[in-house]
């Protein structure tokens, strides 16, 4: 059941962000889709969500990779897809030069799906702060590097927002963390 639910969000999780991205959004809604559909953190915060529903870490590996590889199949589908006007008869061939394309993207995925799913996991077995603070990290610097690095685009108010999402996941996983610590309830039934 959850392979399904991990490939079922997967999907929509990718073909949203695409959407978000695109010309249509940048006109429809203005620059802070396509700046929303650039974040990064949020691709690492989905397999670990999907990995801290599972007891055993291979499990949770499997689940954030089927996760995250059900997302990009989501994204690379809706880019080259009629909604993106690409016509029927060149699907193929956009799919096949879009792939080749985004060897790293998929090379990265690929490593940071499992990674992050067994991080989730181990977050939820026995509240490993590793886990945590790489997500939270994550949406708290990711607007730092870009700006450091010159990529920094969109309304400021975007990446404002992106880090008060990680200091508010911060915040969740110290109050739940210290909840478990203090608690004589195992995390997990034996």
């Amino acid at each position: 059941m959850i392979f399904t639910v991990a490939i079922v969000v997967g999907v929509a999780f990718g073909a949203a962000d695409q959407y978000l991205g695109s010309l249509r959004s940048l006109v429809s809604l203005g620059p802070w889709a396509v700046a929303v559909s650039g974040m990064s953190a949020p691709w690492l915060l989905l397999p670990f969500v999907f990995g801290s529903t599972q007891d055993r870490p291979r499990r949770a590996m499997l689940v954030g990779l089927v996760a995250t590889t059900s997302a990009l199949a989501g994204y690379f589908a809706m880019t080259v897809s009629p909604m993106e006007g690409v016509a029927l008869k060149d699907v193929s061939h956009a799919g096949a030069a879009l792939l080749r394309s985004n060897g790293l993207v998929i090379a990265g995925g690929l490593v940071t799906a499992p990674a992050f799913g067994f991080l989730g996991q181990r977050w939820r077995a026995d509240r490993w702060w590793v886990g945590a603070a790489l997500v939270a990290g994550a949406f708290l610097l990711e607007p730092l590097a870009l700006l450091a690095t010159g990529r920094l685009s969109g309304p400021g108010w975007i990446w404002l927002a992106e880090i008060a999402v990680g200091a508010c996941l911060a915040l969740g996983f110290l109050v739940v963390g210290s909840l478990a610590r203090r608690s004589s309830v195992p995390l997990l039934p034996d």
